[in-house]
């Protein structure tokens, strides 16, 4: 194997690709990545046995065909380190890489490319094309909900559920939901739903960065596929049966409170820093047309605001986790939002104020 490639055709996609390798392997061959040169073209393969990425470069010049395994972070931090438009040859001699660049030379250990693992092909049973900008703005609106390390394993990931005509992407940790649907061109009778690692929607939605590329999705068996023109993505699905998201929308709110997102983001934020450090707690007053909101502390100290909101219902006293709160904020993008609350007891259901493609459920505190 030998090629020559410019410093920063190869650094972008091994800084994907090795985002994927972990640090600390059980197996050293996975803490290389797969380098494999084929006609003109390059393919860098990184995996954990969960998700696996596959980047390629086209090759200005003719190369020599093979391939090797090498340690990912050290191929990396090679690059990073040579100057921006130096021209790199790489060439395998005597099972060693050699990698030179102007003056620097350097040689890595190897591994056979047969000692690589790759995630099992299983039957695609569903096929679709999707505009990267909006997968991506799908998973940035729910990722954030997504459990981590819940022993709740199936919570520790993102339901996507297909059906004819809409995408829907929804994640919980028990205590908020998020959820958010995209029309789509899928021709799916029935409900078809998967449950994707948190690992893999999040190095998923690194890997959309064309605004207006596509992005084809294949959902299988066990596996979830998302190809662009440069990468190859695929992720273990989580075998578990996710919550019945429909039965978590509060119904039935008799409380309509519109409020301006920016202002109750501030003041989320200003009295978040006197809240209970380990519970975040902050208590929200209604009553006609404002809002007021409380926190204070083990210390005895105490923080409060009041907003005017359009509100004219009942007064109603809730407590709130306002890391919660702030995380919704967070994602939405429209100048006003609108909170359907019933009681003290029941979730609040958070929206845009115009737009219903997005619905985000936090459970109330007891305070």
């Amino acid at each position: 194997m030998h090629f020559t490639i410019q410093r920063e055709a190869l650094l972008k996609p091994l800084q994907l690709v090795a985002g994927v390798v972990e640090r600390r392997q059980t197996l050293p061959v996975l803490s290389n990545v797969l380098l494999v040169v084929e006609g003109q073209q390059l393919s860098l393969t990184g995996t954990d046995l969960e998700v696996e990425l596959v980047g390629r470069v086209q090759l200005e010049e003719p190369a020599e065909p093979g391939e090797i395994t090498v340690p990912a972070r050290k191929l990396m931090d090679i690059c990073k380190s040579l100057p921006n438009d130096a021209l790199i040859d790489i060439k395998v001699d005597d099972a060693k890489l050699v990698v030179k660049a102007g003056r620097s030379r350097f040689t890595l250990s190897t591994l056979p490319a047969n000692d690589f693992p790759t995630v099992e092909e299983g039957p695609g049973s569903l096929t679709f094309n999707l505009v990267q900008s909006k997968l991506r703005r799908l998973i940035e609106r729910t990722s954030f909900a997504m459990a981590q390390q819940d022993v709740r394993y199936y919570l520790n990931g993102m339901l996507l559920e297909v059906s004819s005509g809409v995408l829907r992407a929804v994640a919980t940790d028990g205590h908020r939901l998020a959820m958010c649907s995209m029309t789509a061109d899928i021709e799916q009778a029935d409900r078809h739903q998967v449950i994707v690692p948190r690992k893999g929607i999040l190095e998923m939605a690194r890997l959309l960065t064309e605004q207006d590329g596509v992005v084809s999705i294949v959902l299988g068996q066990n596996h979830i596929r998302a190809t662009t023109g440069e990468f190859t993505f695929t992720s273990k699905l989580v075998d578990g049966k996710f919550p019945d998201y429909e039965r978590v929308l509060p119904k039935g709110g008799d409380k309509l409170v519109l409020g301006d997102r920016q202002a109750l983001r501030e003041a989320f934020s200003r009295t978040a820093i006197l809240s209970n450090e380990k519970y975040r707690g902050i208590r929200l007053q209604l009553a006609n047309g404002q809002l007021k909101i409380q926190a204070n502390n083990p210390e005895q100290e105490e923080a409060e605001e009041e907003i005017s909101v359009d509100y004219n219902g009942g007064s109603l006293e809730i407590g709130f986790n306002v890391s919660y709160l702030l995380d919704v904020l967070g994602v939405m993008t429209t100048e006003q939002v609108r909170l359907i609350l019933s009681d003290s007891n029941s979730s609040a259901l958070v929206q845009e104020s115009d737009n219903d493609d997005s619905a985000y459920v936090v459970m109330p505190m007891r305070l």
